[in-house]
């Protein structure tokens, strides 16, 4: 399993609770689209999780800058990530991102607003934010391999307590 976040936003810690706990606790990679905010938030998600890729966002502290780069590749469940917090020219900006670097699901927050977007060049993913969602539904997301014999990998955007707001698919080669 893989398991998405973004903008966690906090002084104390990872922010995690419920269903959103368990799927840091249990998946094999967990990548983080920035803005843990503090170093606190940082180790603690370093601390839940098994492999813990990420990078720094826009409200990222210094010292958060230090230990996480703008944007990284990351390569799980057969699937290419390419992962940034955020990317100028929107959609455009972040397909032209994904296809520089050969992805095939581009992961990026900022916005707070769990959104995914199929496009020609990759799916699109933001996560949301599971612990400050800004006025929109709290989320993370969840990509575990085809149930159905296929190939390619199947994802949801949930809650915190595990209610599915989306569905995706991510074919691979």
């Amino acid at each position: 399993m893989i398991a998405i976040f973004s903008d966690t936003h906090s002084s104390r810690g990872h922010e995690l609770e419920g269903n959103a706990l368990t799927a840091a606790r249990e998946a094999d990679t967990v990548i983080h689209a920035g803005d843990f905010t503090t170093e606190a938030a940082l180790e603690a998600f370093q601390t839940e999780c098994n492999r813990l890729d990420a990078v720094h966002g826009n409200a990222d502290s210094a010292a958060v800058r230090d230990r996480l780069p703008t944007a990284r590749v990351v390569e799980a469940g057969g699937v290419r990530f390419a992962v940034t917090h955020r990317r100028d020219g929107g959609e455009t900006g972040l397909a032209m991102f994904g296809r520089s670097r050969g992805a095939d699901v581009v992961v990026s927050g900022h916005t707070h607003r769990p959104t995914v977007v199929e496009t020609d060049e990759a799916v699109l993913l933001n996560p949301g934010s599971h612990a400050d969602p800004r006025g929109n539904r709290p989320g993370f997301a969840v990509l575990e391999e085809r149930g159905d014999g296929e190939s390619g990998l199947e994802g949801e955007i949930r809650e915190p307590d595990g209610a599915v707001l989306e569905a995706f698919g991510v074919p691979t080669a």
